[in-house]
């Protein structure tokens, strides 16, 4: 499985660019809450060790087993609904072995690495009806038992990997259209349904998300108030910022106005105490990491190389994009932790295997 590859071969800009946004995560969480900071630590060197051994693996030898890692995927987000915790009205959390985990954001590495294999098995068939409808069904099973936890936000998120998946696989521009043709009407209908008063489609806490967003003066919330006081904290930050760990007393972080400031509303706490610069940057490199591996994605020896890397970019810059947009109160609380830079193990550490396995499609990358 370990090849030989040549070092100049390797993306040391990438690795660099995640490690700059995990050190930022590990300062900010620092701040939010100094309890968490060791075990984010921990899981950033782990990260980084598991990142940089799967950067030497052939993804092709890996990918042989696509049906395993598609079982096992299963097989985890099943045990969330048998033994998982429920935590906050959700069910997202299992322990096995001592070590606690969220399958779900596992799920969206899993996903990615199975269709790969799956697409390039099949290639020929891709824009066949029974194919097409083979690979809806193969994604829906995993998507519906995230769906159930009840997570939608990351149930939305690996849906949009499944788009980018099929349309970077090959998928014809008139089903694409087809597709569109009738997702969008649905979509309208489903929102529409979704804000009735006895709807059964959500929960009644992601239901208030929403009507709160388009309503923020007549259904003002807690999670409203909360979007409204991390906008506060982020404008307070001005150019530069209060300073790292600072005490004024103007501080909304220091207030604990923001709830889950180390997870969900980290952005909040960087654009507070390093201002527009600190805030500007952590999306400069969400951006420069989500482009490096869509330029990586066009290089790739194969269609499941492009897959991956392109997939794996995708989902960085889809996830870093609604955080933040959630945190600077452009769209509706979701619940997403920022990539790389949030608390939370799980996300750190799938996170880089990720960008692991877009490295070594990288070292097999099509010379220039």
């Amino acid at each position: 499985m370990l090849r030989q590859y040549r070092v100049r071969d390797y993306n040391f800009k990438l690795m660099i660019m995640v490690i700059a946004l995990a050190v930022i995560g590990i300062i900010a969480v620092g701040s939010a809450q100094e309890s968490l900071q060791n075990k984010q630590i921990v899981g950033f060197a782990f990260g980084i060790f598991l990142m940089v051994v799967l950067s030497l693996f052939d993804y092709s030898v890996i990918l042989k087993f696509y049906w395993l890692i598609y079982l096992l995927n299963i097989v985890l987000l099943v045990l969330v609904i048998i033994m998982g915790d429920d935590a906050g009205g959700a069910q997202r959390w299992i322990e096995i072995g001592g070590i606690r985990f969220q399958p779900s954001e596992i799920a969206k590495i899993f996903i990615i690495l199975f269709f790969a294999q799956f697409i390039l098995k099949h290639q020929e068939k891709l824009n066949t009806f029974q194919y097409i409808a083979s690979c809806v069904i193969l994604f829906a099973i995993p998507a519906l038992l995230v769906f159930n936890q009840p997570d939608l936000s990351t149930t939305i998120i690996i849906c949009l990997i499944f788009c980018t998946i099929m349309f970077v696989g090959g998928l014809s521009w008139k089903i694409i259209i087809g597709i569109l043709a009738v997702f969008v009407p649905a979509a309208i209908i489903m929102i529409t349904l979704i804000l009735q008063p006895d709807q059964k489609l959500i929960n009644d806490y992601q239901k208030d998300r929403i009507i709160a967003f388009f309503n923020k003066e007549e259904y003002a919330n807690a999670e409203g108030y909360q979007q409204e006081y991390s906008v506060m904290a982020i404008g307070s930050g001005q150019l530069t910022g209060k300073g790292y760990k600072n005490n004024q007393i103007s501080s909304v972080k220091n207030a604990d106005f923001i709830a889950e400031q180390q997870t969900d509303f980290i952005f909040a706490v960087i654009g507070e105490e390093f201002g527009f610069i600190g805030a500007g940057v952590v999306v400069i490199l969400f951006f420069l990491v989500s482009v490096e591996c869509l330029l990586m994605a066009r290089r790739a020896k194969d269609i499941a190389g492009t897959i991956i890397a392109a997939s794996v970019g995708a989902q960085l810059g889809f996830q870093g994009f609604v955080n933040i947009g959630v945190v600077t109160y452009l769209l509706p609380n979701t619940g997403l932790p920022l990539p790389f830079v949030s608390y939370g193990l799980t996300s750190l550490i799938s996170s880089f295997i990720g960008i692991g396995f877009v490295l070594n499609v990288g070292l097999q990358c099509k010379q220039k």
